[in-house]
């Protein structure tokens, strides 16, 4: 009869041995990706030539007034109410956009929070958002 440890080693063993059968599926699969797709030449039938798009105006930008704000990007308006406010929840830090005038989402606070968390500008604590803290240098 075999022993609890034994019938572990037994399953460790099954499944190295299956790592190892993946293993090989991944390299024959990264080589078959890297291989580029033949190309095949197909016969065409004549065709009436096609018409070339005619080029569109563009909407031409003239300066801006020196009185004009420039527009402020989603992630300096969320730091600046962090700044601001210190730690809030992700709703909230929408609100407080919301009434500053600018039209926005709490989806796209939150996609926004998490690229300032990746980068360091920004972090979460029990669902409550707050700058990180000063580094002394």
């Amino acid at each position: 009869m075999d022993t609890s440890i034994e019938r572990i080693r037994a399953k460790i063993s099954e499944l190295e041995a299956k790592v190892a059968d993946l293993r090989i599926a991944e390299r024959e699969l990264k080589a078959l990706e890297r291989l580029p797709a033949p190309k095949t030449r197909k016969t065409r039938v004549a065709a009436a030539p096609k018409a070339k798009p005619t080029p569109k105006a563009k909407a031409k930008r003239g300066p801006k007034a020196k009185g004009e704000p420039r527009s402020q990007t989603i992630g300096s308006a969320i730091t600046e109410v962090l700044d601001k406010h210190g730690s809030v929840s992700a709703a909230e830090i929408a609100e407080h956009i919301k009434a500053s005038g600018r039209d926005i989402t709490n989806r796209t606070v939150s996609f926004a929070l998490q690229a300032l968390k990746k980068r360091g500008l920004a972090k979460n604590t029990d669902g409550k958002w707050s700058p990180p803290k000063a580094r002394s240098k």
